[in-house]
């Protein structure tokens, strides 16, 4: 009768690497379809020919055989440096993740009661806030009793829109939410001279048809 340990390694499957997922374009010999169109690494239309005489011309060029474009018949296969372009792809998608403005969401909190000092402060830090191109979620907190007067949470929210409406649109206005008044705030489309410069980010396509983000003024 075999040990415990005996029948764990027995039920233990063995890692075939036959069974690895593959991601991205099939490249060289995972390209197993007999006739491909091929399109030289210079951009050049070298017809429809064997696989294996294709991937024999890349080799001769120490290059690879890419399949650009599986859905066709025959598919597109180009003549390129894979790993040199799929660095380039990454090093663009870094630079545009760098570039990307990301647009954070913060909260200022109040109480009815909150006195004039602490309000001006915080109408500061709304500015500073939105200087970044942020959004900013005023919160009016109710406690005991105070929920029966509404009023003075309006009062407050009223005050302090006033005061950054140079520099805010309301993009939605005040609201009960369970014991708690907001309003949401967001900035300026013209912006403060301080804003960051908002960088609009694209989809487009790279030389496999695949989807990348980039600035709307980058070369892809």
């Amino acid at each position: 009768m075999p040990s415990l340990q005996e029948e764990l390694v027995i039920s233990r499957p063995r890692f075939d690497p036959r069974q690895r997922v593959q991601t991205g374009p099939r490249t060289n010999e995972r390209i197993r379809i007999p006739e491909v169109r091929v399109v030289g690494n210079d951009g050049e239309m070298l017809g429809v020919m064997e696989t294996r005489e294709a991937l024999k011309l890349a080799r001769e060029k120490e290059l690879d055989l890419v399949e650009v474009n599986p859905k066709a018949f025959p598919p597109v296969c180009k003549i390129m440096d894979f790993g040199k372009f799929k660095y380039e792809e990454a090093r663009k998608a870094r630079e545009a993740k760098k570039k990307q403005t990301v647009v954070e969401l913060h909260e200022i909190k109040l109480r009815p009661k909150t006195d004039d000092h602490d309000i001006d402060f915080k109408v500061r830090k709304i500015r500073e806030f939105i200087s970044y191109g942020d959004k900013v979620k005023i919160t009016v907190r109710f406690r005991g009793r105070e929920i029966t007067h509404p009023e003075m949470a309006q009062k407050q929210l009223d005050r302090i829109v006033d005061a950054v409406k140079d520099v805010t649109l309301v993009e939605s206005s005040s609201r009960m939410e369970g014991r708690t008044m907001t309003v949401l705030l967001a900035p300026r489309v013209a912006g403060s001279p301080s804003m960051r410069p908002r960088v609009v980010v694209v989809s487009k396509k790279n030389e496999l048809g695949e989807d990348v983000e980039a600035p709307a003024d980058a070369d892809v």
